[in-house]
């Protein structure tokens, strides 16, 4: 059978489209499902170390979102609505630095604009490299990019969750584990994770280890093409430190079972596998995952419920097959769990 991107359709009511996380976080719901016998069974997050034990170790993505919406004004009072795409690659303390960048605006902007953010940051167009694209140069009046950035920027949330971004999703959209900035969306299967999950985690001595990759706004590019397969995936920074390959060779040397929590722990772990096991590494990774890919690296995978037609969902068809995927999302819609980045997810044995 020849899968065509319409095979990766469903129908989700509006009202399962989570619009805020829940609390505590390790009450969202838990749908586990067997890849071998096809069984299923609901829980609860907090029930999630009942289903691994010291042959699993867990791999979780560090990376923090910064606040990459950015509002500007044009010079003749127009608006403009800027979405980073990452961070400016300089030093903390650095007064300018050169970004790409997504807007929204009436009007296309032009080279040589300068769009004024607040009072501190302002941002001149060097370039518009494709439609609704542009490459800025960014200029702080402190002295420190990074810090207006952070001071100016909203939360850059799901457009599907239609509704602005509040003060409480500076922190409600990011992880347990976020450390390193530069995601523009979160991984968000690590939002469940709590403390005390963790902790239980530990007493069943499954051991937990973190990479990095900055999630951009490639990973949300609708597949345009029936043909799935002709879709191109915009490349990510990732950083596989040596110390988690070392931990990760030492698991597999042991015959762990490696738990990728989200898919863009599932992209690191199998961009970096090779034959001779994981080694340190750091770049861009642009692999595309879909159904027919073989898994090298990863045994078991926690994951949020994604959008139809999407490369996430494909990811995850990829792993467990389509059928199985397919009838376990109309499961979760039956039993009314959440969906998306604020909504329950799925563990795949």
């Amino acid at each position: 059978m020849h899968l065509r991107l319409s095979d990766f359709d469903y129908h989700l009511p509006p009202e399962l489209i989570a619009r805020h996380p829940v609390s505590p976080r390790h009450t969202s719901r838990l749908l586990v499902l067997d890849r071998r016998r096809g069984g299923r069974q609901e829980a609860l997050f907090s029930d999630l170390p009942d289903f691994l034990d010291d042959r699993d170790f867990l791999v979780v993505n560090d990376t923090r979102v910064f606040p990459a919406r950015l509002r500007a004004r044009k010079e003749t009072g127009g608006q403009v609505e800027l979405l980073l795409h990452h961070l400016p690659e300089l030093r903390d303390g650095g007064a300018a630095g050169r970004v790409r960048a997504g807007y929204r605006a009436r009007r296309p902007l032009r080279p040589g604009q300068v769009l004024q953010v607040g009072e501190d940051l302002e941002a001149k167009v060097t370039a518009l490299p494709g439609p609704g694209v542009a490459e800025l140069e960014l200029t702080g009046r402190s002295g420190d990019v990074r810090a207006a950035v952070e001071a100016r920027g909203e939360t850059p949330l799901p457009p599907y969750l239609r509704r602005a971004a509040q003060a409480q999703d500076r922190q409600g959209y990011q992880t347990i584990f976020a450390a390193r900035p530069g995601a523009v969306a979160c991984p968000t299967a690590g939002l469940h994770f709590t403390p005390e999950v963790l902790a239980a985690l530990a007493r069943r001595g499954v051991e937990t280890a973190a990479l990095t990759l900055h999630v951009g706004p490639g990973t949300f590019l609708p597949v345009r093409r029936e043909d799935f397969t002709r879709h191109t995936l915009l490349a990510e920074y990732f950083e596989l430190s040596a110390e988690t390959a070392r931990r990760l060779n030492a698991a597999r040397a042991a015959g762990k079972r490696l738990v990728a929590v989200g898919t863009t722990a599932v992209r690191v772990l199998e961009h970096t596998a090779g034959p001779d096991g994981f080694t340190p590494q750091a770049g861009e990774c642009g692999l595309y995952i879909y159904p027919g890919y073989r898994f090298r690296a990863v045994d078991r995978l926690l994951t949020n419920f994604h959008l139809p037609r999407s490369t996430l969902l494909l990811l995850v068809a990829a792993f467990a097959g389509r059928e199985l995927i397919l009838a376990a999302y109309q499961s979760a819609i039956a039993a009314r769990f959440r969906f998306y980045s604020y909504g329950d997810c799925m563990l795949i044995l």
